[in-house]
């Protein structure tokens, strides 16, 4: 009787938030039909959607029309943004599109535009046959995903917490994940898009640590066609290969797929040279800076201080190196004591410790650490401090973007560090996140262990994964 009443309420609440979506959408500056039924219809869509996604994973329709009301906030929250236009949309997104725009579209692929992948480019060409407003457009993209990223959420939290029904974790995790503010400054705010990789690589997480590996191998390479910085989490298929959860031949998959990605764009007569070499194109396009607001390991040098910045930016590298070895040795020694626990542990050792070593990482590149920190700590709070810790750097940094201004100055002696600050809480998130893994390996010999991760999943499992 408390959960039905419980979802009255939350049903009757939703509706002037619903109402609140439609009235701030018919406000936003750029009129027009065609953009308000974009803008506040496709909110009400994402809701829809939301709700159908849970009662797919066979949430109680009570529990769904209990999550309705967060959802629906998270929505009005998102249409709020839509109107700001970032130096990111200004010159760079606005201009791919005009472009495609001029050119014909689709065949406007073959030419050389933009430092993003293809798969981005085919949203680009795609969207400027449409006579809508490309910020909204671009925006509500990103938004698509940030309901697929708690969807994600909530599937790792379920395969993590073990159980199937009636568990309240994984509805937290949606919801939270929903609300985190680098989430939704990301996409509705500032119009990027590493909520689609950022989704991509949950769902791909999810997969594998429920035993179904080759989805997760497909999920994992169609992410990095959207976005490099997956490459902070692929060194953990390698682990679990080399403990003996992933099989070889699995692990192809990708780059099969990688490869069915740019095909169309090699139809449409783009270079093979001009698509491989978009990542190289960005790896090389900051290396003057060793961070670009990044809380990384190379805001520890004083403001000010000239450095040797090439052999520092290769001591990271090494650093990052060794980070990544340690634990594919660790994967080695662990073979079938590798759980998923520990898996998830790992995972937020590489989302965390690799941007934070590596030179030339942008604030956003620790999108991966901030949702995967925050799914492992709704999953047990022991992990809230390195959530904390690392979301909260991570959201200061957006900060330092987005007012272009520092937030503050850390002064030790005559030196001033201009993100000391945040630097120094993502390393503290790292460490915590390296006990923790420690503390997940030493469990080994407790009562009610998490079950070792399986190869393939065994037939008598159901369909969720391991419990």
């Amino acid at each position: 009787m408390k959960k039905s009443a419980a979802a009255a309420i939350c049903t009757v609440l939703s509706i002037p938030c619903m109402l609140g979506v439609i009235l701030c959408a018919s406000m936003l500056e750029q009129p027009g039909v065609g953009n308000y039924l974009l803008t506040g219809g496709g909110m009400l869509v994402f809701i829809a959607l939301s709700m159908i996604l849970l009662r797919c994973e066979k949430v109680s329709i009570s529990s769904v029309l209990i999550m309705l009301l967060p959802i629906s906030i998270a929505m009005l929250i998102r249409v709020l943004c839509l109107d700001y236009a970032s130096l990111d949309y200004q010159d760079f997104l606005s201009r791919w599109y005009v472009y495609f725009r001029e050119n014909g579209g689709f065949k406007a692929m073959a030419g050389s535009i933009g430092d993003y992948n293809v798969p981005y480019l085919y949203f680009m060409a795609a969207i400027s046959y449409l006579d809508l407003s490309d910020l909204y457009l671009i925006k509500m993209f990103s938004v698509l995903f940030d309901v697929l990223l708690a969807w994600g959420g909530f599937r790792l939290a379920r395969v993590l917490r073990g159980e199937r029904q009636r568990d309240p974790v994984p509805l937290i995790a949606f919801a939270v994940l929903l609300f985190l503010p680098t989430v939704v400054l990301n996409g509705a705010y500032w119009g990027q898009c590493d909520g689609l990789y950022g989704a991509l690589v949950f769902h791909a997480l999810a997969q594998v640590l429920a035993g179904k590996n080759k989805s997760s191998v497909v999920l994992l390479a169609i992410a990095f066609s959207f976005k490099l910085q997956t490459v902070f989490l692929i060194p953990l298929w390698g682990v679990l290969w080399l403990a003996k959860k992933v099989k070889f031949w699995e692990l192809l998959l990708f780059p099969v797929t990688y490869i069915v990605t740019i095909v169309p764009a090699l139809l449409m007569g783009k270079p093979l040279g001009d698509i491989l070499g978009v990542y190289f194109n960005q790896m090389d396009e900051y290396s003057y800076r060793l961070t670009l607001n990044a809380p990384s390991v190379f805001q520890f040098i004083p403001y000010g201080v000239e450095v040797n910045d090439k052999l520092l930016a290769k001591l990271g590298i090494i650093a990052a190196f060794v980070l990544v070895l340690a634990l594919l040795i660790l994967g080695i020694c662990l073979h079938k004591r590798m759980n998923v626990r520990i898996a998830m542990a790992m995972a937020a050792v590489m989302a965390i410790g690799i941007p934070f070593l590596l030179p030339h990482m942008h604030e956003r590149y620790f999108f991966l650490a901030d949702v995967i920190c925050v799914c492992w700590a709704c999953v047990s709070l022991r992990n809230l401090p390195a959530a904390v810790l690392a979301a909260g750097s991570s959201l200061a940094s957006y900060i330092v973007y987005l007012r272009l201004l520092y937030n503050g100055f850390l002064k030790i002696g005559p030196y001033y560090f201009v993100m000391g600050w945040e630097a120094l809480a993502m390393l503290a998130a790292l460490l915590i996140s390296i006990v923790m893994l420690i503390l997940e390996i030493c469990k080994r010999g407790e009562r009610n262990e998490v079950p070792v991760m399986e190869c393939e999943r065994p037939a008598s499992l159901p369909e969720e994964g391991l419990s």
